[in-house]
């Protein structure tokens, strides 16, 4: 049971809600948390604040400081106003772009968010309707606005809604902005949000923009003959119920695919996501009516986005013609190998490009991009950090791709966020690519494997929901800082890397520094026989994850159902070193 201490802190804490300057709904929700006799739900709701991860504000909807409601989402706003009445101070016209997904409640908090920033004298764009992600990304680049806002929870369930911040760049917000914005944020009382708009600051958005963002994905396109050779490709698409079916139908025929299957139940907007358990295309049951769809019409390819359409997932048929999800690190992969072997192939390489790729994806892209002569660099998790190394480079490097294993790609550098909609079009265009050649996805993936080496990627999630569970994930980090494994699956751990120390050491004792941009809650752990171990508490849900990638090696593209049982068998063996 919580101590008495937190209880009471709790229990006033939800007291002060029970105010005039709350609605009456908001009130009566309240109500009845304090007459719940378990208090569990009482602590949920007010432990702590929301606060910016590493993707922004995330939460459960309901009431309550640690949830997302329009009283959190009005003082983030209100917070955001205030910091960028400050930073842009003497500025005649400051803009930002506000957008959201197909969630419940969202269109009510973007119009809320709206509101709030035109009540603070700054100009809105707003969008008409639910839009991806990447296109809120956009606008703020194309608009020349100083910030914006997407009002998502990306791939969480249903209970969740969220709030992405980003900056003029179009990047979600760093450092020192990201602390900025929260130091202003908790200055906000509920009585100083200005929830009265102005509406002559509001411009609504929508067509305008969808018509200028998708010519310019197409702008990407590598090899648009092969796409002609290829129009019929069998296409099937899942929204997920989400944003993408507003544009990458659209883009896929704009591209020229002309043979493209929706999954019907599936695009149907809902905040209720009804036909799937969660709308995450990382989850093999969020594919499952694609995979049937394209089973009876014999597909080529089966492409998801999530529901802000900035992830994608994709399943193809192997050797043997069965359907295989493609997981986020064979996806990255996947995508740097097309276009590192296609912009070669076509002669559009200068020499000055570059990919970027966060530092618990596949190393596989590292022996790609040495073998080509093409810059890599690592970055920490989230895109925000893969734009950052955009931004750096500017005008004197071109950036041609970036991922991460959590099945986030970027194609482009116009967008300053994953992007699912130039991913699926991209992707589409590497399977008309092998088609071309007689092959299909799955036999690209098996050609990298034999000429990089093998790798199996496994992220193993231990949820700790609530108070408690934070404390836990607290425990289990300083316990691996404290007494670091020795050795891994049976294999010596040669090297351990500490992101929040930025401190390197080797099996020998010696320290050497990390160069890295700033801290972070991160250990790495890589031994003798290739394994990598990524430890990261998630940013944005209540889980520590451990992110395994193991080695080994293909002799045939038949050797890879025999390699992949060996790797899970040492995963497994690594799971048991790690004690989880």
């Amino acid at each position: 049971m919580e101590n008495e201490a937190l209880i009471k802190l709790c229990t006033e804490k939800a007291q002060s809600w029970l105010t005039p300057a709350y609605d009456a709904e908001t009130q009566a929700e309240v109500k009845r948390i304090l007459e719940d006799t378990d208090k569990t739900g009482l602590i949920d709701a007010f432990y702590k604040d929301l606060e910016f991860g590493t993707g922004g504000l995330r939460g459960i909807m309901g009431a309550g400081s640690n949830r997302m409601n329009i009283y959190t989402v009005g003082a983030a706003t209100q917070g955001m106003a205030n910091y960028l009445n400050k930073c842009f101070a003497g500025k005649k016209d400051i803009a930002v772009v506000v957008g959201h997904d197909c969630r419940n409640n969202s269109r009510k908090f973007a119009e809320i968010s709206a509101d709030i920033f035109s009540a603070n004298g700054i100009k809105v764009y707003l969008f008409d309707d639910m839009r991806p992600t990447p296109e809120v990304s956009f606008a703020i680049r194309h608009l020349g606005c100083q910030s914006g806002i997407n009002i998502t929870a990306s791939h969480n369930p249903k209970e969740y809604n969220g709030y992405k911040a980003y900056w003029e760049d179009g990047a979600q917000v760093l450092a020192p902005h990201d602390t900025g914005i929260i130091d202003e944020v908790n200055k906000v009382k509920v009585t100083d949000i200005k929830f009265q708009g102005n509406k002559e600051l509001i411009q609504i958005i929508g067509k305008d923009i969808d018509d200028i963002y998708l010519e310019k994905v197409h702008g990407i396109s590598i090899d648009p003959e092969v796409i002609k050779r290829q129009k019929d490709l069998k296409i099937v698409y899942t929204p997920l119920h989400g944003t993408g079916m507003m544009l990458i139908p659209q883009s896929l025929k704009l591209w020229g695919f002309e043979n493209v299957h929706c999954v019907p139940e599936q695009m149907v907007k809902s905040g209720d996501f009804p036909t799937v358990v969660s709308p995450n295309p990382e989850n093999a049951e969020a594919l499952t009516m694609a995979i049937n769809l394209a089973k009876s019409i014999d597909a080529d390819i089966v492409m998801a986005s999530d529901p802000d359409a900035d992830r994608v997932g994709m399943a193809c048929k192997d050797d043997k013609g069965e359907w295989v999800l493609i997981n986020g690190n064979q996806t990255c992969l996947i995508f740097l190998y097309y276009i590192i072997k296609n912009r070669i192939a076509m002669g559009k390489m200068k020499g000055n490009e570059f990919i970027v790729k966060t530092i618990v994806t596949t190393e596989v892209i590292r022996k790609v991009a040495e073998k080509n002569n093409i810059k890599m660099i690592d970055c920490y998790t989230g895109f925000k950090w893969i734009a950052r190394e955009i931004r750096l480079r500017e005008g004197k490097e071109q950036y041609i791709g970036g991922g991460e294993e959590s099945y986030g790609f970027l194609a482009e550098d116009f967008v300053r966020d994953k992007d699912a909609v130039s991913a699926c079009s991209l992707l589409a265009e590497i399977c008309a690519w092998a088609k071309d050649q007689g092959k299909t996805l799955y036999d690209i993936l098996m050609e990298v494997y034999l000429e990089y080496g093998f790798s199996k990627e496994v992220t193993v999630n231990v949820v700790k929901p609530g108070k408690s569970g934070a404390d836990e994930i607290k425990a289990m980090m300083d316990n691996f800082r404290a007494c670091p494994p020795k050795e891994l699956g049976g294999s010596e751990v040669t090297l351990t890397k500490d992101y929040k120390t930025l401190k390197a050491t080797d099996n020998k004792g010696n320290v050497t520094d990390i160069e890295m941009p700033e801290t972070s809650n991160v250990l790495q752990f890589f031994t003798a026989d290739g394994t990598k171990v990524s430890v990261r508490p998630s940013g944005t849900e209540p889980k520590i994850k451990f992110y395994v990638e193991v080695k080994g090696e293909m002799g045939c593209p038949k050797c890879y159902a025999r390699e992949t049982a060996a790797a899970l068998e040492k995963v497994e063996a690594v799971k048991k070193s790690l004690n989880i």
